[in-house]
């Protein structure tokens, strides 16, 4: 989804102070969902806002917590193996019913859609689900990114001054795709572009930033390349056909939306074992969405 910020534009954790003033439970007593969230926004090291869609989608706040997965996207894949794992709280970076808002009136059904009921059904028996997305993008480093930096072990090529920005050594843009989709497990990247162009300065844009803002960063006389999640067609992988028709050094991948960001919930998840006691944190994977099912997950 959308970041609430314009990443081209803008350039830790707490303070113990914080920190202590955090809910806390008594080694014998399970934290509340409650209780965990209020310990992450004093963490998070942002003031919270107050519109904001890192709200509960589902269940009762006051349950005490078995197990916490951390996820990219809760898709009922992730719901079922969570709750197999005895883990009760998802802490979702996406939606999980089908909109931005979590509001699926968009669906000719709404609510009585099969595929919604069923879903909103086996969270009932199982989880509460809560959404972590404009405040982990807030923070400073962008927690989605410093997961991706890590993954990718690009550190020492990130420009200080913008951490979207990248110098890397030079190789082929067809090069740099096969390196993005090892490394961040993406199944089925695409490019616009050449291929074969050489590049060193790359954009990496997690997620759908929108056309404005992905266009803003290939605007930038020096950046060759902009990695992102996905995007229209019409909009930016059309602008940088274009640009390549004209002889331009401009390249486009695409990684799919999962793989784009889902480094940065493994960093989530990482992140809250620092602070989160008394109740197991697990960063459950979401399988991407453009790969082949496995036969595990199957559907007969």
């Amino acid at each position: 989804m959308k970041p609430a910020y314009c990443m081209f534009l803008i350039p830790l954790l707490a303070s113990s102070a914080l920190a202590q003033n955090a809910p806390s439970s008594s080694p014998a007593q399970k934290p509340t969902a409650n209780e965990v969230i209020e310990q992450i926004k004093a963490q998070v090291g942002v003031p919270w806002q107050e519109k904001t869609v890192d709200t509960f989608k589902a269940g009762d706040p006051q349950t005490p917590v078995t197990g916490i997965a951390v996820t990219m996207m809760a898709t009922l894949d992730v719901l079922q193996r969570a709750a197999a794992h005895g883990q009760n709280l998802i802490i979702t970076h996406e939606p999980t019913f089908f909109d931005h808002q979590d509001n699926p009136a968009q669906l000719p059904q709404g609510e009585q859609d099969p595929v919604l009921a069923q879903k909103r059904a086996f969270i009932a028996e199982h989880h509460l689900v809560w959404r972590f997305h404009d405040h982990w993008h807030r923070r400073s480093p962008d927690g989605i990114e410093a997961g991706n930096v890590r993954a990718l072990g690009w550190e020492k090529f990130q420009n200080p001054a913008n951490q979207y920005l990248f110098t890397i050594p030079e190789t082929t843009v067809e090069k740099l795709a096969e390196e993005l989709r090892v490394k961040l497990h993406a199944a089925v990247p695409r490019i616009a572009g050449d291929r074969q162009m050489k590049a060193t300065r790359v954009a990496f844009s997690p997620g759908s930033a929108g056309f404005h803002r992905e266009t803003g960063a290939l605007e930038m006389p020096d950046v060759q390349v902009l990695i992102a999640g996905e995007t229209h067609e019409w909009e930016t992988v059309e602008y940088v056909t274009d640009a390549y028709t004209e002889g331009r050094a401009k390249a486009l991948i695409l990684l799919g939306h999962v793989p784009s960001e889902q480094a940065g919930m493994e960093e989530c998840a990482r992140w809250l074992r620092t602070f989160v006691t008394g109740v197991p944190v697990e960063f459950v994977p979401t399988a991407d969405l453009w790969a082949a099912p496995t036969k595990a997950n199957a559907k007969r």
